[in-house]
């Protein structure tokens, strides 16, 4: 089963908070696991901010980043394509939404996935609305 998690979603499996034990079954779940491209960055921003406010130190931010480095090379991580980037206008056409909550849901539609794993209401209302099985974690 391809499960897509949104970056909100999949900061999850490293930061613990509510929502983490959902994200780790459906990782457990997945035969394969999918990303936008946009995730990494947004990851390590949340990493980042975690760290100025005090909340992470400095070892385990960079844990954190070579872990989270580590899992993505076996994960399937959409690009922004020209197909990625018109389902992205019709998700924002349809829907309230930011551009890279939208981006999220475009890549999880051209990468077929089986469920999509958001903590996001209004992008899995999105989501739902493209077609995709929705989890909130």
């Amino acid at each position: 089963m391809r499960v897509f998690f949104d970056s909100s979603a999949f900061v999850k499996r490293y930061i613990r908070e509510a929502g983490t034990d959902a994200v780790q079954d459906w990782c457990d779940r997945a035969t394969e696991i999918g990303l936008s491209g946009i995730a990494l960055p947004e990851i390590i921003s949340a990493f980042c901010r975690l760290r100025r406010e005090g909340r992470l130190s400095g070892g385990q931010y960079r844990q954190l980043k070579t872990v989270l480095l580590a899992d993505i090379e076996d994960i399937a991580i959409c690009d922004l394509t020209p197909q990625v980037l018109r389902q992205t206008v019709i998700s924002l056409e349809n829907c309230a939404l930011r551009a890279m909550d939208a981006i999220h849901v475009g890549s999880a539609v051209v990468l077929k996935a089986d469920v999509f794993v958001s903590s996001d209401i209004r992008q899995c209302d999105a989501a739902a609305r493209a077609g995709l099985r929705v989890e909130v974690a």
